[in-house]
């Protein structure tokens, strides 16, 4: 595949031009109104941040996003999928409510938020992709209505997937609860027993009788499971959770395969932001002081090219002494040409995901960086 045009400018500003200027500017020169936006409803995807977190992107980038949108005739709405685990994001309404406790109401981004996956998790589009490893990708069903997609995405690191960019942003970003178990593990939840109060509610739910009751406590007979994960959604007590036992390469292929999936058949654009770059995942209810100082803002209409040019300038970057990558670093004498993802979090690798998203048609790793 030839290369793909990455376009990149830093957060340096003057006085005659802002960052939210600077974003505009950059997705226009990037080629954003190419697209024909009008009257298409456009989902805009980012995360909105785990309560207590800090490192989310701030409402005002996905305004500019959404204004955009809204100036080339579209009709914009920000989206994200519940979470897997237990927190502020597992269904809609403490979704929606973390999403507007971190600014993202309509009255700051000028448009509305919608859970792609609805309520519980449960409101899923099966799309057909005939991966290697995903047959039918399981993805919020309003993300899949809409007739463009738009990635915004907070470059950080990761502690499974070694970082976090549009491809994580995409992939398991846009999987329902379903798919987000399919990607982790080899889709089977599992009962915790002690936190089990025998209440039944996962075996109303299921259609292949899957969950047992005996004694008091439920498990979850595997041969009969299909791990479509509608009994996580419904437990009162958070007693199912997904078993994560696939390899991080896993992972990995499974979200480059669900990320072809959401992308596939319609226009897409993709920004990403290196900022706050912290050593974990946006759905922590924490974040760590970050690993570099702050890169810039990139786009392109390919996530692949995106990703490989956001990690190759991270590399470039100096480490932060106190961080978690700088602490990494002082164990080593000779650390030279390490990979500041991999020392952050040494059991990960990112590389793997890239890799299969070039083999299965999603982009190209090989770009051009154009510094506007």
């Amino acid at each position: 595949m030839d290369s793909s045009k990455v376009f990149f400018t830093t957060f340096k500003t003057t006085g005659k031009e802002n960052l939210l200027e600077k974003l505009h500017r950059l997705m226009q020169t990037a080629g954003f109104e190419t697209i024909d936006f009008k009257e298409k409803y456009t989902a805009i995807k980012i995360h909105f941040g785990e309560y207590g977190n800090l490192a989310f992107l701030r409402p005002n980038y996905a305004k500019v996003v959404a204004d955009y949108v809204k100036e080339l005739g579209g009709r914009p709405f920000l989206t994200d999928c519940n979470t897997l685990y237990v927190g502020s994001r597992k269904n809609a309404l403490d979704h929606l409510e973390t999403a507007y406790i971190n600014g993202f109401s309509p009255y700051q981004t000028g448009c509305h938020v919608i859970i792609g996956d609805g309520l519980k998790g449960t409101d899923e589009t099966l799309v057909p992709i005939n991966g290697k490893y995903v047959k039918e990708a399981k993805i919020g069903h309003a993300i899949m209505d809409a007739d463009i997609f738009i990635s915004l995405t907070h470059f950080k690191g990761h502690e499974m997937a070694g970082f976090g960019g549009a491809l994580k942003n995409i992939g398991m970003g846009c999987g329902s609860r379903a798919g987000k178990m399919e990607q982790h593990c080899d889709g089977k939840p599992k009962v915790k027993t002690g936190k089990c109060v025998g209440c039944n509610e996962c075996a109303k739910i299921c259609a292949h009788d899957a969950p047992i009751i005996e004694n008091g406590k439920s498990y979850i007979d595997h041969d009969k499971c299909v791990g479509c994960g509608r009994c996580l959604a419904v437990c009162p007590k958070d007693a199912i959770a997904a078993s994560f036992s696939d390899s991080i390469a896993m992972l990995n292929y499974k979200m480059a395969e669900y990320s072809l999936a959401v992308c596939q058949n319609r226009p897409c654009f993709h920004v990403s932001l290196i900022c706050d770059v912290s050593p974990n995942c946006d759905c922590h209810s924490e974040n760590d002081i970050p690993i570099i100082p702050d890169v810039g803002m990139l786009a392109s209409f390919d996530p692949v090219a995106l990703d490989k040019a956001c990690a190759d300038l991270c590399n470039k970057m100096s480490p932060i002494k106190e961080s978690v990558l700088g602490k990494n670093l002082e164990k080593f004498e000779n650390h030279e040409g390490h990979d500041h993802f991999d020392m952050t979090h040494p059991d990960t690798e990112w590389k793997s995901c890239i890799a299969h998203a070039v083999e299965i048609g999603l982009g190209t790793d090989n770009y051009e960086l154009v510094t506007i």
